[in-house]
């Protein structure tokens, strides 16, 4: 049988009041970005804010994750989707994949239709580097819908 999988999850903290029904919603039908769990066991082992700007969770948070035996941290899907999308998060995965040698996976739940088209408009993903961090979470019209 194959190991489970144990993750954490950091959102923004501007939601901070978020009761993470998308997160775990997209975790369990295995979509956005957790769908690269299909077919694994995966458990939930943190959740938390990055405690707001300039992030002063991410230095600590991962630390009780790893202990709590995740192996892979999930940056919430709002942390890309927000206004503006979180300048920080680059530098955050760079941080905790060296300091705690976890992998950091940009998303979680796929990126609602709703900001899809306002960060279209606004032209938010046109570098290179938020189109890559996006892909995880871009999923298909009807799926974005369905997060809406």
């Amino acid at each position: 049988m194959e190991e489970k999988i144990k993750i954490g999850i950091i959102i923004c903290d501007r939601y901070r009041t978020c009761a993470g029904g998308k997160c775990l919603r997209s975790l369990r039908e295995r979509v956005g970005a957790f769908s690269i769990y299909k077919g694994k066991e995966v458990e939930l082992v943190g959740y938390t804010t990055c405690g707001g700007c300039p992030g002063g969770n991410i230095e600590y948070a991962p630390e009780e994750m790893k202990k709590n035996g995740a192996t892979v941290v999930h940056f919430a899907t709002g942390m890309i989707v927000g206004y503006p999308p979180c300048p920080y998060v680059g530098y955050f995965k760079k941080f905790i994949e060296e300091k705690y040698k976890m992998e950091v996976v940009i998303g979680t739940h796929p990126i609602p239709q709703k900001y899809y088209n306002i960060h279209m408009k606004l032209g938010t993903w046109e570098m290179p580097e938020w189109r890559e961090m996006i892909k995880p979470t871009l999923t298909d019209e009807k799926t974005r819908l369905s997060y809406d």
